[in-house]
């Protein structure tokens, strides 16, 4: 598997780093996993958007969903209507990107996009790969992915707090794409809904992760210091998920 990192900023997408957006491509199978703003340019530098064999959404707050409905404005006008392109995504998401374009059950949007409610423990398998979700401590509903191909893994945190099922999900992964959105030491007054960067590598050492890729780091934050503190709990390679960055799992 190739993960190409469209985009990894934290909360907004900044003048150099979109919003969270990822392209995962194995064999002839090709995801986008999460839509945060700014993330749509760049898979279109990547591959044509119709080829697309599905989107995965890990909920649905702005800075990883947005832009889904750029994808949808250029599938509409003649590019892809049939078979429409599914997207997986849990509770809520339709809902919120229907919202957005008023679009009653008959409106365009569901024919272009076939929505695909997906919940902790449930997996789907798409060409190449199988997905396997869990759960993510977030405020609205949001999910793990665990996407494996052949005998590789690739494990995805979303947006998470502590806990939730993201070390076993993790466990054993080539690749562990996890958000590091805090700096520091977590105490009473922590947000408790991401992960610092310390606690990020401490995941990835439970887990047996080989490689840990923090992500969601917030523009204000220097990348080089997150790794620093994952790495006081992670004696494996870290790196960060640097927009134009690809990694490989074998």
């Amino acid at each position: 598997m190739n993960l190409s990192v469209l985009g990894s900023n934290a909360g907004c997408p900044s003048p150099s780093n979109p919003g969270s957006g990822y392209l995962i491509e194995s064999g002839g199978t090709s995801v986008w996993m999460d839509c945060g703003p700014g993330t749509f340019v760049e898979l279109g530098r990547r591959r044509e958007p119709a080829s697309l064999d599905a989107v995965v959404i890990s909920h649905r707050h702005l800075d990883h969903s947005t832009d889904l409905l750029g994808l949808f404005a250029y599938l509409a006008y003649g590019l892809r209507i049939e078979p429409a392109l599914a997207v997986y995504a849990p509770a809520g998401v339709r809902e919120m990107m229907s919202g957005y374009v008023e679009a009653g059950d008959d409106h365009l949007i569901h024919r272009v996009l076939s929505f695909r409610e997906v919940a902790p423990g449930d997996s789907v398998e798409l060409g190449e790969l199988t997905m396997r979700f869990g759960q993510a401590v977030h405020p609205v509903p949001a999910l793990v992915t665990r996407i494996d191909s052949g005998g590789s893994r690739l494990t995805y945190s979303g947006d998470t707090g502590p806990g939730g099922d993201l070390i076993e999900l993790a466990t054993g992964a080539d690749l562990l794409l996890c958000e590091a959105s805090m700096q520091g030491t977590r105490d009473a007054t922590t947000y408790p809904y991401h992960l610092t960067a310390r606690e990020a590598g401490e995941i990835a050492a439970m887990a047996g992760a080989s490689v840990l890729a923090v992500t969601h780091v917030p523009f204000n934050q220097d990348p080089q210091l997150t790794i620093d503190q994952a790495s006081s709990a992670f004696v494996g390679t870290i790196d960060y998920a640097a927009p134009g960055t690809t990694f490989s799992t074998e």
